[in-house]
């Protein structure tokens, strides 16, 4: 079955077509500044030995997924789009309570989706708009949502919960739901193959590091804690993101400042975490240049992000009882040496002794970056998302089917 996993923006669109009997990437693109002028292709597909980078004008997302429908319909050799792509998996983020796990797009479901837009509303709409495009684009062809949401649907009731009113739970879905979950499933699944021992008993830290960062808690291969909480916006000070932020500090600065809930919503979304602190930036690189030429906000606003992670860190050891690996994932994880030797450093209590050359040398795969014999493993693993969510799509796919 092929499989067309795309990747929403607000500007962009990324895609990942892949063979599920041999789990290969037959074609992979992207599409930058989508609405802007001139908007960037980048396309490699099977046979080709470079990528193939030119430019079009490309006004809105609906004529960038009829650009890769057409594209792609052609590599099955008959010149329709059913030949092309077999069914398409969504990297979807919040459906609520009812849609915490990977089910097949329908009415229902983007109703449901539009419900939680308030809470999600970086990453709803848009995937909405694509999932209605999709489907009159391809009529026929079968879709499936994989909530982010799904992987942390194991979380006890301990750390799901919040101390709130019992009923906002049972009437808002007001709990802890947790994202970036084809990620950590990923990293649990990939890290027990690099150690070569089962998940049963492994007690694994997942750093999930980016321009949206995430520390997972995954005990027996499941996930237990998860740092994100009702939204996408929550827990790590991150990017533009508030992160965990007390309640009654938004109160108080709505009523000072006039702010309607909407207005408040995007301030939190736009100008949170890292670029609120640093009134620079909200990208570590652009953060630790400037902090390296004595930006002294650009410093506190790394030393918050860098300090939330290890107090996570440190935090998910204790609820799981002890901690035998930890992984580093996502474009900051697995490509900037200071963030791991940062968050690795006064850890050594813990039993986490980082080897310096390891996690300083360049590699594209996967590696361990702890000195040997050290208590705890220390890994960079680059996560596959896109094929998680080709896994979970074939896998509704055949239970709908053999229903």
């Amino acid at each position: 079955m092929r499989i067309l996993v795309p990747n929403l923006g607000s500007t962009s669109l990324k895609y990942q077509l892949i063979e599920t009997d041999s789990e290969t990437v037959l074609a992979r693109g992207k599409i930058d500044r989508i609405g802007g002028g001139e908007s960037q292709v980048v396309v490699w597909e099977t046979g080709m030995e470079e990528e193939s980078r030119t430019t079009a004008q490309i006004p809105d997302h609906r004529a960038a997924i009829k650009i890769l429908v057409d594209r792609l319909a052609g590599l099955g050799g008959g010149g329709a789009a059913s030949d092309g792509i077999s069914a398409v998996g969504f990297k979807a983020v919040h459906g609520g309570p009812r849609y915490c796990g990977s089910f097949p797009v329908d009415d229902e479901l983007l109703a449901a989706m539009q419900e939680f837009v308030p809470v999600a509303p970086v990453h709803n709409p848009i995937y909405i708009q694509a999932m209605q495009i999709f489907r009159e684009l391809l009529p026929g062809i079968p879709m499936v949502a994989v909530f982010e949401t799904g992987f942390h649907s194991t979380l006890p009731d301990r750390a799901s919960f919040y101390g709130v009113p019992y009923e906002w739970r049972e009437k808002y879905g007001v709990r802890r739901y947790g994202f970036h979950g084809s990620s950590h499933r990923y990293i649990a699944q990939r890290v027990p193959q690099l150690l070569n021992r089962s998940a049963e008993g492994l007690r694994l830290v997942s750093c999930h590091l980016g321009g949206s960062s995430s520390i997972c808690a995954i005990l027996n291969g499941k996930s237990v804690d998860i740092s994100h909480g009702f939204s996408p916006q929550s827990g790590l000070e991150q990017s533009s993101r508030a992160g965990d932020l007390d309640a009654f500090a938004v109160l108080r600065v709505m009523d000072q400042e006039k702010l309607s809930p909407a207005e408040m919503g995007r301030l939190l979304c736009q100008k949170g975490g890292l670029a609120g602190i640093s009134g620079l930036s909200n990208d570590v690189r652009d953060l630790e240049q400037a902090a390296a030429q004595g930006h002294l906000r650009a410093s506190t606003a790394l030393a918050v992000y860098i300090y939330q992670v290890k107090k996570h860190l440190g935090a998910y050891a204790a609820a799981m009882g002890g901690l035998d690996a930890v992984a580093f994932a996502g474009g900051i994880g697995e490509n900037s040496w200071r963030t791991r030797e940062q968050v690795c450093s006064g850890m050594e209590f813990l039993g986490i002794h980082l080897d310096p050359e390891s996690n300083r040398f360049r590699s594209p795969g996967d590696r361990i970056i702890s000195i040997p014999g050290s208590p705890v493993t220390l890994l960079v693993v680059f996560t596959n998302e896109e094929l998680m969510v080709a896994r979970e799509t074939l896998r509704v796919l055949s239970a709908a089917q053999a229903a």
